[in-house]
């Protein structure tokens, strides 16, 4: 049983996944995706998406950081694609599931779902550009705004040569709204032979269990539910082994948060670490009670150095209490 990060724009950028791979749950976690438009990318846009690539692709834990691509033209994802490997990604990967208007309206990720054709001509491009030693893989929706054509999707994708695809179980129009289809997953398991990895709606180690039968899939990608329970992936990985751990409480995902937002401020990102905590705490709030009632005081927080102090004080407030 494999344990996949989810790519996840705007949300887990290099510092979650330093946070979230750090006790070595996750098998491996992959950027947020690289928008191919219109030329080959210079180094530093790929490094710049992926501070990783300086160290040989890996967080700090050592976990593998894979590489992944959206786009639709064909060359320019096969160019790019070449260049990412050349620069070390150890696998690349392809993003036909964002079901963001702007993206789709530009033709990439979930509206080629429209077109199987499509999907198979720019990853063979791909296939055959890189080395072949360097998996290629995909991530899916079940479709754009149905599921009839989410088997043929699977069927182009493996013809092109993927060596893996993770399913996220709802269409585009479905987005994140509850439940997640996990038996589509095993449906187009019973039609292809890579291996697929099931995604989608998993919060708890309940859902995990469930995901798993449903989706008849032992490898499981973890989103959301890894940013709102930190812990997620090192409870899995536990149960796996017959192991019990002890859950972080509320005062440790307060010194998480305290630690993040040091950590967004030192590596530049002054202006955006008192947002990336409020945005935290909305993941929080479906794990943590008392988080509730904290993101109502951080919401009206403006700096940084505000948000520090308010974390301080709670945690303060913690001991003391």
């Amino acid at each position: 049983m494999k344990l996949a990060l989810a790519p996840m724009e705007g949300l887990i950028d290099e510092h979650m996944r330093t946070f979230l791979t750090r006790d070595g749950a996750f098998d491996h976690c992959v950027t947020e995706f690289l928008r191919i438009s219109d030329q080959l990318l210079p180094s530093r846009v790929f490094h710049r998406i992926c501070p990783e690539s300086r160290n040989d692709w890996k967080t700090p834990s050592g976990t593998p950081v894979h590489l992944q691509l959206l786009g639709s033209d064909p060359e320019l994802m096969a160019q790019n694609a070449r260049r990412g490997a050349l620069l070390g990604a150890p696998v690349i990967d392809v993003n036909f599931g964002c079901p963001s208007k702007t993206v789709n309206h530009n033709r990439g990720g979930s509206v080629l779902l429209q077109d199987p054709q499509e999907i198979y001509g720019i990853l063979k491009a791909m296939r055959e550009a890189i080395p072949a030693h360097i998996p290629l893989t995909a991530k899916m929706r079940l479709g754009y705004e149905d599921k009839s054509q989410a088997v043929d999707n699977a069927l182009a994708m493996e013809a092109a040569g993927i060596d893996s695809l993770c399913i996220h179980a709802r269409t585009k129009v479905e987005g994140y709204k509850p439940p997640a289809h996990w038996q589509w997953i095993a449906k187009i398991k019973e039609q292809v032979s890579v291996p697929i990895t099931a995604n989608g709606e998993i919060w708890t180690i309940e859902d995990y269990k469930k995901c798993q039968q449903v989706s008849e899939c032992d490898d499981i990608m973890l989103g959301r539910g890894a940013v709102a329970s930190p812990d997620l992936a090192l409870q899995i990985k536990s149960l796996a082994a017959g192991k019990e751990i002890t859950i972080g409480d509320w005062p440790t995902r307060l010194h998480d948060m305290l630690w993040m937002i040091q950590e967004t401020i030192d590596c530049g990102n002054n202006k955006f670490a008192a947002g990336r905590i409020k945005q935290w705490l909305v993941y929080f709030q479906k794990s943590y009670p008392q988080a509730i009632e904290f993101f109502q005081q951080a919401k009206r927080i403006k700096t940084s150095l505000q948000m520090i102090d308010l974390l301080e004080q709670e945690i303060s407030n913690q001991v003391s209490g």
